[in-house]
């Protein structure tokens, strides 16, 4: 996919699946059974793991980096190395690391046992989530050893900013107190890879929905309500992080209703 003269490809590392009962909550009787579509057999949840190649000039960069080895009876990854490899690029030719926050998920190939993995690449996140995973006197010292190695090549943000031209950052806080939304945009076109803003389709549908993953529920989900109220009916993509094969889409209003158009 082009946005503008930017490429924007996805980078599949592997799948979770998460009971979707447990995980995305909506007030009022059980409203998963009115999106069956979503989830299997099993009334699991696919999360697809991975994250975003984006390519302009000399610069490629990443959006997230995976869930890395992990493999549990929820999370399975992996192939993230080699899915950049089949796009023809090598970890030393990432120039930047961009994350949408830091949950596990999203930066299993950073750093691996205990190595910086895009060695020549600067890293980027939200100074308030670098704060909440890494400084906290609280923060989960898993998270803190997958960390701590990019100190030296780490740097943080607290406001919208231009990463390279045609890629910005938006803080977008709730799901994480960091939490941030990459907007890709170029020659009228804009691409919002809004990372766990949304987990589910249903969350862009129907926003009174929320996540136990989110750090501050009622945050999210107004932040959630806000975007889709901006990029509804509009030509703007938006592009979750799990959404099956890292799908893309637009957000149509039919009625009183929203529905996800993926393309």
């Amino acid at each position: 996919m082009k946005v503008g003269d930017l490429e924007i490809l996805p980078v599949i590392d592997g799948t979770g699946r998460e009971q979707a009962r447990e995980v995305l909550t909506a007030p009022g009787d059980d409203r998963w059974a009115c999106h069956p579509e979503h989830l299997d057999a099993d009334g699991n949840l696919e999360l697809t793991l991975g994250g975003f190649l984006v390519r302009t000039g000399d610069r490629v960069v990443l959006v997230d980096a995976g869930v890395g080895r992990i493999r549990n009876d929820h999370y399975a990854g992996g192939g993230f190395l080699d899915a950049l490899a089949a796009l023809g690029v090598t970890p030393d030719q990432v120039t930047d690391v961009v994350f949408t926050h830091l949950h596990f998920d999203h930066v299993g190939w950073a750093t691996s046992r205990g190595e910086v993995v895009f060695d020549r690449a600067t890293y980027r996140v939200h100074e308030a989530d670098w704060v909440h995973f890494v400084e906290a006197a609280d923060a989960d010292p898993g998270a803190v050893r997958k960390l701590a190695p990019l100190r030296e090549r780490l740097e943080t943000f607290d406001a919208e900013h231009t990463v390279v031209p045609g890629l910005d950052a938006r803080p977008t806080p709730g799901h994480t107190p960091g939490s941030t939304t990459y907007v890709v945009s170029g020659r009228g076109q804009r691409a919002l890879l809004i990372g766990d803003v949304a987990h589910s389709v249903v969350e862009l549908e129907e926003p009174d929905w929320q996540a136990t993953f989110d750090v501050d529920p009622l945050a999210a989900q107004a932040m959630r309500r806000r975007l889709a109220d901006e990029v509804a009916d509009t030509d703007d993509l938006v592009v979750p992080a799990h959404l099956p094969g890292l799908a893309w889409g637009r957000i149509v209003t039919f009625g009183e209703t929203r529905r996800f158009v993926a393309v």
